[in-house]
C-alpha cells in the first residue's frame, strides 16, 4: 500500500486524530509505515502478495522486537503505523502493539482478515486496546465473486458482520478494494455498497502483479483515467474519503483538471512509504519486494533515510523511459511498485499512465 494521492491513510475525514501530514518531510520519515506483524491467515487471495499461509512463522518478530520497532518509527517522525498480515488477529498479542504504539503517540490501524476470529468480542478487545480505525477488505458487492477471489466460501458473509461488528464497538471503518480487470465492471455497484456502510474511508487499490497476483491482469491506461474521473465524483459528493493506492498519476490527472501543479508529491514506495515484513526486513512497499535492510540489524529510521535503494527512489532523476521525461515525474513518479512487477525495475516507466509526456510523441 504504497500511494495515498486523495487522502490520508486511518484518519477520520472529519479530522479527529489528524497527523499534521505538511509537516512530514519524506526525506527524513515515511507519512506511515505499515508492519506485516505475521504472514499466517486463513484465506487464499488470489492476489496475496506475500502467499500467505495458516500457521505462524517462528521468525516473526517478537513482542519486545516489535515495540522496539514502533518506538524507531515515532522517534523518526511518522505518524501512522498500520499492522497487517497476513491476519493480524492471529496474534495473541496485537492489542499490546496498539496499546503500546498509541502510548508512543502513534496512530495505530489494523486490518484483520474475514475468518473465525473476526469476532464482535475480537472487536471490542482492539477498541480498548486503542485502535483508531480498522480496514475490511471486500472486491465485490456480492458473496459469490468475493468469496472467489478471496478462496473461502463465507468470507463476504464474514466482512460483512465485522463491519457491523466495527460500528458496534465504536471503531471508524474503512473498506479497502483492489481493482483488476475481472472486477472492473463491478465498480459502480462497488460504491453503491461502500455507501451504505457508514464508512470513513475507502481505499481503492489497483492490481501490482506480485506473489500470488503475477498472473492476473491489471485495467488498461485508458481505464485508469476513466476509474479516476469517476472517483474524482465519489470523492466530492459522499461523505467518505477515497484514497487511491498505486495510482500515482492521478496527481498529474487532477493537475492537468485544475489546471495548476499540485503542489506536494504523491506518497510513493520508499517516498512517505516503508513497509517492514514479518522477520523485520524493510522494503519501499509491500509490493515492491526487494528489501533494503533488516530492522533488527539497522534501525528503520536509518534505513529509510540512508539506504541508497529509498534515497534513489526519493529522486525523480533517478526514473527512466517516460516517467523520466514527463514534467509530472516529481509530483507523480508512477506506481514504482507496478514499473518493477511489469518491467523488472523499480525505476522503469509505469506501464499503467496512458499520459505522454510533452517533447514526446509516443507513450
Amino acid at each position: 500500500m504504497s500511494g495515498h494521492p486523495t487522502g490520508i491513510p486511518g484518519v477520520h475525514p472529519k479530522g479527529i486524530g489528524r497527523p499534521k501530514i505538511d509537516s512530514v518531510d519524506y526525506n527524513k520519515c515515511p507519512l506511515l509505515v505499515i508492519w506485516e506483524i505475521t504472514r499466517s491467515c486463513g484465506l487464499a487471495c488470489s492476489h496475496c502478495r506475500a502467499a500467505a499461509q495458516l500457521g505462524r512463522d517462528p521468525r516473526e518478530l517478537t513482542t519486545d522486537e516489535g515495540k522496539t520497532l514502533l518506538d524507531d518509527i515515532a522517534g523518526m517522525g511518522t505518524p501512522i503505523c498500520i499492522l497487517s498480515g497476513g491476519d493480524p488477529f492471529n496474534r495473541p498479542d496485537l492489542e499490546d502493539l496498539i496499546a503500546y504504539g498509541k502510548r508512543i503517540g502513534l496512530r495505530m490501524g489494523t486490518i484483520p482478515a474475514a475468518t473465525e476470529n473476526l469476532t464482535d468480542e475480537r472487536l471490542a478487545s482492539i477498541k480498548r486496546a486503542g485502535c483508531d480505525q480498522v480496514a475490511f477488505s471486500v472486491d465485490a458487492p456480492v458473496a459469490g465473486p468475493h468469496d472467489h477471489f478471496r478462496g473461502v466460501p463465507g468470507a463476504f458473509e464474514k466482512t460483512v458482520k465485522g463491519i457491523e461488528g466495527a460500528h458496534k464497538a465504536g471503531i471508524p471503518v474503512q473498506i479497502n478494494t483492489c481493482f483488476a480487470e475481472w472486477n472492473l465492471p463491478y465498480l459502480e455497484d462497488m460504491i453503491a455498497f461502500v455507501k451504505e456502510k457508514n464508512i470513513v474511508f475507502w481505499e481503492v487499490f489497483f492490481l501490482i502483479p506480485t506473489g500470488r497476483g503475477a498472473n492476473m491482469k491489471g485495467i488498461s491506461a485508458k481505464d485508469f483515467e476513466r476509474v479516476f474521473a469517476r472517483l474524482e465524483e465519489v470523492r466530492k459528493e459522499s461523505g467518505f474519503h477515497v484514497k487511491l493506492t498505486e495510482a500515482q498519476q492521478l496527481y498529474r490527472f487532477q493537475s492537468l483538471a485544475d489546471g495548476e501543479m499540485k503542489k506536494s508529491p504523491a506518497v510513493n514506495a520508499g517516498k512517505g512509504f516503508a513497509f517492514v515484513d514479518f522477520q523485520g526486513d524493510a522494503y519501499p512497499s509491500g509490493f515492491l519486494p526487494v528489501s533494503a535492510g533488516n530492522v533488527q540489524k539497522r534501525p528503520m529510521s536509518e534505513i529509510y533515510r540512508e539506504a541508497s535503494l529509498f534515497k534513489d527512489l526519493r529522486d525523480p532523476e533517478k526514473l527512466q523511459g517516460k516517467c523520466g521525461r514527463c514534467e509530472y515525474n516529481w509530483i507523480c513518479g508512477g506506481s514504482r511498485a507496478r514499473a518493477f512487477a511489469m518491467t523488472g525495475s523499480p525505476f522503469g516507466p509505469d506501464p499503467s499512465c496512458s499520459y505522454v509526456p510533452k517533447g514526446n510523441t509516443v507513450a
